[in-house]
């Protein structure tokens, strides 16, 4: 949620922290602003909307001369978006400006503290709290104001921070929301994340929790939040720079689908070895995976419902318990974890604050944690006691696709893999289930193929009020994620159920015309999900059924049906997902909605 850049250095610092901040619109906001030193003073431009306006009341950022500044785009919290409201937030006299991600949770305690010391303020937001508060400690050291500050407040913070008497230097602070520091020949760069200086650099520092950063025209130190000195070792990016570029698609989210098939070919092929499975990342010896007792998996939104998947195939394969967790209700209900119980965290970002929170505990419990995330250098990257990387690549899209399909593989490979190490399943269906792993990417290929069937069957429902989505076992996990995916960008009421649920209170919602997509994947529930069609038919509904190419019985009940390709009933959501992904999407872009970047949505979730 939000973004921040910031440069320094020997070009204008305007037009690079729009091009920057462009690059952040998938993550939300609602308001852009900046902040640049002229030479002069500090000067600020704000704009209520989209970044455009911004560019607009700048000429692209030449109003604004100056090789020094910091820009954000806002997705309101305290106070509604409006101009006053947006970042940069100033001290009264305008010398020290501040951009900032996150929430100051005694924010109202210090404003008391600050209008009893005469402060004005102008804004509603908790950010307008650090500008006064370093204005109050500023005794001509930013680094002592900063590191004051910081000790005095409560909750997390990405902040870029500019002070009129030193206008060689940008501030930088970290605490719970990401922040990244880049550096090349021209000069020094801050961000929320890495597409918005990938064009300048691949030359990036990850802050870690209460560091400072000093960035200069020429160089750039790192300081503890006792200002200690510290020594970072830089990391090198190795995306190719058009990754996050559209490539000639409508949209990121259409990019990114088809990106599917490599996305999970980088998964899987460095894990695949010959007739075996290899995940060196785990750090785990044969005997501690035997160990295992219990695995408790918890993550938020589309990434908990891969773990829903990744229960079924667990313990259908492993023969080893699961629990999933909503990770912002695991800390509060006090969880249960026994001696021999594994955590696994699942995150794109690597950021999500709630999934943070319940890696930090758990590890306080000594229990190691596993995270599956996507962004090498992250929060959970960093902080889990071992790291399986999914590789997709960057994902600009709000609504995630190819980072979930690649969750749904790295979860059947360490299913796989436990299975093996464990005796629960036999050589000759290992080996069986490698080969379909290895023809997943050719198998989505071929139903992205079918993209335009998908196009005319979801041009008819770009009218409908509710949909709903049933299975049963791992077709329930995906009726989750399927419906996720369509109410998050066609703005269309959705709800998925178990189809064995229907008669407990659902059917009474289904009426004449109601879409229901019927999942049925697996060949032991073939004749049960048919019959919980058959019974929504009888009320009225319009059903379309997603299936495999032997079902052909289903054509009975269903009026409208998509076949999958042959694979093992354990990997059938890695296809399934695929024309639900299609068809929302369609359904979204018939219905004239922003799809890349849906209404009050953000890509990475940062703050409770």
């Amino acid at each position: 949620m939000c973004g921040i850049v910031g440069y320094i250095g020997k070009e204008k610092a305007a037009p690079i922290i729009l091009d920057g901040l462009a690059k952040l619109e998938y993550r939300g906001y609602d308001s852009a602003g900046m902040a640049v030193f002229d030479g002069e003073a500090i000067r600020t431009q704000k704009a209520v909307g989209r970044l455009k306006v911004l560019e607009n009341q700048t000429r692209g950022g030449e109003t604004m001369p100056g090789v020094s500044g910091i820009g954000h785009t806002r997705w309101a919290t305290h106070g509604a978006p409006n101009d006053i409201n947006a970042h940069p937030h100033t001290n009264n006299k305008g010398t020290i400006a501040v951009v900032h991600n996150g929430i100051i949770e005694n924010y109202i305690l210090l404003r008391k503290k600050m209008i009893d010391k005469g402060y004005e303020f102008k804004s509603e937001t908790d950010t307008e709290v650090l500008a006064h508060l370093l204005d109050y400690y500023y005794k001509g050291n930013p680094l002592e104001a900063i590191t004051k500050v910081l000790h005095r407040v409560e909750g997390s913070y990405a902040l870029g921070i500019l002070f009129a008497d030193h206008p060689d230097e940008v501030y930088a602070a970290r605490k719970d929301s990401p922040l990244i520091v880049g550096r090349n020949d021209t000069g020094c760069f801050i961000a929320s994340d890495v597409p918005a200086i990938l064009k300048y650099t691949r030359t990036v520092y990850y802050m870690d929790n209460q560091e400072v950063a000093v960035l200069q025209a020429d160089g750039l130190r790192f300081f503890s939040v006792d200002e200690e000195e510290l020594e970072k070792t830089p990391v090198t990016i190795d995306w190719d720079a058009d990754a996050a570029e559209k490539a000639g698609y409508e949209h990121f989210m259409l990019k990114e689908m088809h990106e599917q098939p490599k996305t999970l070919a980088d998964t899987l092929s460095p894990r695949l070895k010959k007739d075996d499975i290899v995940i060196e990342e785990l750090n785990m010896t044969e005997e501690e995976m035997k160990k295992i007792s219990r695995i408790h998996i918890v993550a938020c939104g589309s990434a908990y419902h891969a773990g829903v998947t990744g229960k079924y195939v667990l313990e259908g394969l492993a023969r080893i318990p699961v629990e999933v967790d909503v990770a912002s209700e695991f800390r509060y209900r006090n969880p249960i974890l026994e001696e021999g119980a594994m955590v696994i965290v699942i995150s794109q970002s690597g950021e999500t604050a709630d999934t943070l929170a319940a890696l930090r505990e758990s590890k306080e419990r000594g229990f190691k944690v596993l995270g599956i995330v996507n962004v090498v250098g992250s929060s959970i990257a960093r902080e889990a006691d071992s790291c399986l990387y999914t590789w997709a690549g960057p994902e600009i899209a709000v609504a995630t696709t190819k980072a979930y399909s690649a969750q749904l593989v790295a979860l059947y490979l360490l299913a796989l893999k436990l299975a093996k190490v464990r005796g629960t399943v036999e050589e000759e269906t290992f080996r069986k289930m490698l080969a379909d792993l290895r023809c997943l990417p050719d198998q989505i290929e071929l139903l992205l193929g079918q993209k335009q069937k998908i196009q005319h069957f979801a041009n008819r429902y770009l009218g409908a009020r509710d949909i709903f989505f049933i299975g049963r076992g791992v077709d329930y996990a995906i009726s989750l994620e399927g419906s996720l995916k369509l109410k998050e960008i066609s703005y269309i009421h959705s709800e998925a159920y178990a189809a064995g649920e229907l008669k407990h209170g659902t059917i009474s919602l289904i009426e004449e015309g109601t879409l229901v997509v019927g999942l049925s994947t697996q060949p032991a529930l073939y004749q049960k999900t048919i019959s919980n069609i058959v019974e929504v038919k009888a009320r009225g509904a319009f059903v379309m059924a997603v299936t495999n190419e032997e079902n052909k019985a289903i054509e009975k009940a269903a009026d409208y049906v998509v076949y999958l390709p042959e694979t093992n009933p354990w990997f059938a959501n890695s296809l399934a997902i695929i024309p639900l992904q299609l068809f929302a999407y369609y359904v979204a872009v018939g219905r004239g909605c922003d799809v890349d970047k849906p209404r009050n949505l953000a890509k990475s979730v940062t703050v409770e």
